[in-house]
């Protein structure tokens, strides 16, 4: 029989959902090597408008990845390490239930 997949999402899947944009996953690597970054300077790293760079900082800040410090009428983000290090915590467990060599 089937396994029976739950109604409710897991919270790890809303914060891959939000990883799994080239975007989204370049912001934060960019994050991790200069923190504190104010949103109107990601449009030099990235070939996206203002808006839609916006866009997937609100994506990260409702997942729950990233935090922002307002400076004036600035803006600034830093990741939140908490859901980063409770997915990578979970993604190691589950890596270590996985055999050592691959079965042909």
């Amino acid at each position: 029989m089937p396994e029976e997949i739950p109604e409710e999402v897991p919270d790890e899947v809303e914060v891959l959902r939000a990883l799994a944009h080239p975007v989204r996953w370049g912001i934060l690597r960019r994050l991790a090597a200069e923190p504190g970054i104010c949103a109107c300077d990601f449009t030099e790293f990235f070939d996206v408008s203002q808006p839609t760079i916006s866009a997937h900082l609100k994506v990260l800040r409702e997942a729950g990845l990233v935090t922002t410090q307002r400076n004036g009428t600035t803006i600034c983000y830093s990741i939140a390490p908490g859901r980063l290090a409770r997915l990578g915590a979970l993604i190691t467990d589950l890596a270590l239930t996985a055999p050592d060599t691959l079965v042909p």
